[in-house]
Protein backbone atom coordinates (compact mmCIF):
# COMPACT_ATOMS: atom_id res chain seq x y z
CA UNK A 1 0.00 0.00 0.00
CA UNK A 2 1.41 3.36 -0.99
CA UNK A 3 1.13 6.68 0.76
CA UNK A 4 -1.64 9.16 0.15
CA UNK A 5 -0.77 12.72 -0.77
CA UNK A 6 -3.12 15.65 -0.12
CA UNK A 7 -3.01 18.91 -2.00
CA UNK A 8 -4.57 22.17 -0.84
CA UNK A 9 -4.22 23.97 -4.16
CA UNK A 10 -3.95 27.73 -4.10
CA UNK A 11 -3.32 30.51 -6.58
CA UNK A 12 0.11 31.35 -5.12
CA UNK A 13 0.92 28.54 -2.69
CA UNK A 14 -0.09 24.92 -2.34
CA UNK A 15 -0.08 23.03 0.92
CA UNK A 16 0.92 19.38 0.81
CA UNK A 17 0.38 16.61 3.34
CA UNK A 18 1.24 12.93 3.22
CA UNK A 19 0.10 9.80 5.00
CA UNK A 20 2.23 7.11 6.52
CA UNK A 21 2.60 3.96 4.35
CA UNK A 22 -0.34 2.29 6.17
CA UNK A 23 -2.56 5.31 5.43
CA UNK A 24 -3.48 5.88 9.07
CA UNK A 25 -1.92 9.22 10.02
CA UNK A 26 -1.70 12.43 8.00
CA UNK A 27 1.35 14.66 8.40
CA UNK A 28 2.09 18.04 6.91
CA UNK A 29 4.84 17.79 4.33
CA UNK A 30 5.46 21.30 3.00
CA UNK A 31 4.11 24.27 1.13
CA UNK A 32 5.20 24.79 -2.47
CA UNK A 33 4.85 27.75 -4.78
CA UNK A 34 2.03 26.72 -7.09
CA UNK A 35 4.10 27.60 -10.14
CA UNK A 36 6.63 24.93 -9.06
CA UNK A 37 4.09 22.29 -8.00
CA UNK A 38 4.49 19.90 -10.92
CA UNK A 39 8.29 19.93 -10.51
CA UNK A 40 7.88 19.13 -6.83
CA UNK A 41 5.39 16.32 -7.56
CA UNK A 42 7.62 14.82 -10.23
CA UNK A 43 10.55 14.62 -7.81
CA UNK A 44 8.45 13.38 -4.89
CA UNK A 45 6.63 10.70 -6.88
CA UNK A 46 9.93 9.32 -8.17
CA UNK A 47 11.17 8.82 -4.61
CA UNK A 48 8.01 7.73 -2.78
CA UNK A 49 5.36 5.10 -3.39
CA UNK A 50 2.12 7.08 -3.65
CA UNK A 51 -1.09 5.22 -4.43
CA UNK A 52 -3.50 8.14 -4.27
CA UNK A 53 -3.74 11.90 -4.36
CA UNK A 54 -6.51 13.82 -2.62
CA UNK A 55 -7.14 17.34 -3.86
CA UNK A 56 -9.14 19.84 -1.85
CA UNK A 57 -12.44 20.57 -3.59
CA UNK A 58 -13.13 24.30 -3.30
CA UNK A 59 -16.81 24.85 -2.52
CA UNK A 60 -18.79 27.73 -1.16
CA UNK A 61 -21.22 27.37 1.72
CA UNK A 62 -24.14 26.94 -0.72
CA UNK A 63 -22.33 23.93 -2.24
CA UNK A 64 -21.48 25.84 -5.44
CA UNK A 65 -17.89 25.70 -6.73
CA UNK A 66 -15.75 28.54 -5.45
CA UNK A 67 -13.62 30.90 -7.54
CA UNK A 68 -10.58 28.63 -7.14
CA UNK A 69 -12.33 25.74 -8.93
CA UNK A 70 -11.40 27.27 -12.31
CA UNK A 71 -7.74 26.67 -11.36
CA UNK A 72 -8.17 23.37 -9.52
CA UNK A 73 -10.03 21.51 -12.26
CA UNK A 74 -7.34 22.00 -14.98
CA UNK A 75 -4.69 21.08 -12.40
CA UNK A 76 -6.49 17.82 -11.57
CA UNK A 77 -7.01 17.00 -15.25
CA UNK A 78 -3.29 17.46 -15.93
CA UNK A 79 -2.41 15.43 -12.85
CA UNK A 80 -4.59 12.53 -14.05
CA UNK A 81 -2.97 12.62 -17.50
CA UNK A 82 0.59 12.72 -16.14
CA UNK A 83 0.03 10.00 -13.51
CA UNK A 84 -2.68 7.67 -14.83
CA UNK A 85 -1.69 4.90 -12.40
CA UNK A 86 -2.31 7.08 -9.33
CA UNK A 87 -5.87 7.59 -8.11
CA UNK A 88 -6.82 11.28 -7.91
CA UNK A 89 -9.89 12.23 -5.88
CA UNK A 90 -11.48 15.41 -4.61
CA UNK A 91 -12.28 16.03 -0.95
CA UNK A 92 -14.39 18.91 0.35
CA UNK A 93 -12.01 21.52 1.73
CA UNK A 94 -14.58 23.83 3.30
CA UNK A 95 -13.43 25.02 6.72
CA UNK A 96 -9.96 23.47 6.37
CA UNK A 97 -8.20 26.87 6.46
CA UNK A 98 -10.32 28.00 9.38
CA UNK A 99 -9.61 24.75 11.23
CA UNK A 100 -5.90 25.13 10.45
CA UNK A 101 -5.86 28.62 11.95
CA UNK A 102 -7.67 27.35 15.04
CA UNK A 103 -5.16 24.50 15.38
CA UNK A 104 -2.28 26.97 15.20
CA UNK A 105 -3.89 29.18 17.87
CA UNK A 106 -4.54 26.20 20.13
CA UNK A 107 -0.93 25.10 19.74
CA UNK A 108 0.06 28.37 21.39
CA UNK A 109 2.24 29.62 18.56
CA UNK A 110 3.42 33.20 18.58
CA UNK A 111 1.53 35.80 16.57
CA UNK A 112 4.22 35.84 13.87
CA UNK A 113 3.90 32.07 13.42
CA UNK A 114 0.10 32.29 13.39
CA UNK A 115 0.32 34.68 10.43
CA UNK A 116 2.52 32.28 8.44
CA UNK A 117 0.32 31.49 5.42
CA UNK A 118 2.57 28.62 4.35
CA UNK A 119 1.96 26.90 7.69
CA UNK A 120 -1.80 27.42 7.32
CA UNK A 121 -1.71 25.85 3.84
CA UNK A 122 0.28 22.84 5.04
CA UNK A 123 -2.01 22.25 8.00
CA UNK A 124 -5.06 22.67 5.75
CA UNK A 125 -3.73 19.90 3.50
CA UNK A 126 -3.21 17.75 6.59
CA UNK A 127 -6.81 18.34 7.70
CA UNK A 128 -8.07 17.46 4.21
CA UNK A 129 -6.09 14.23 4.18
CA UNK A 130 -7.03 13.20 7.72
CA UNK A 131 -10.72 13.81 6.95
CA UNK A 132 -10.47 11.77 3.77
CA UNK A 133 -8.79 8.84 5.54
CA UNK A 134 -11.22 8.91 8.48
CA UNK A 135 -14.22 8.91 6.14
CA UNK A 136 -12.92 5.81 4.35
CA UNK A 137 -12.96 3.92 7.67
CA UNK A 138 -16.67 4.53 8.23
Amino acid sequence: MGRLLAIDYGKKRTGIAVSDPLQIIANGLCTVETSKLFDFLSNYLQKEDVSGIVVGLPKQMNNEPSENMKRVEPFVNRLRKLYPDISVEYWDERFSSRMAQQTIREAGLKKKDRQNKELVDEISATIILQGYMERRLI
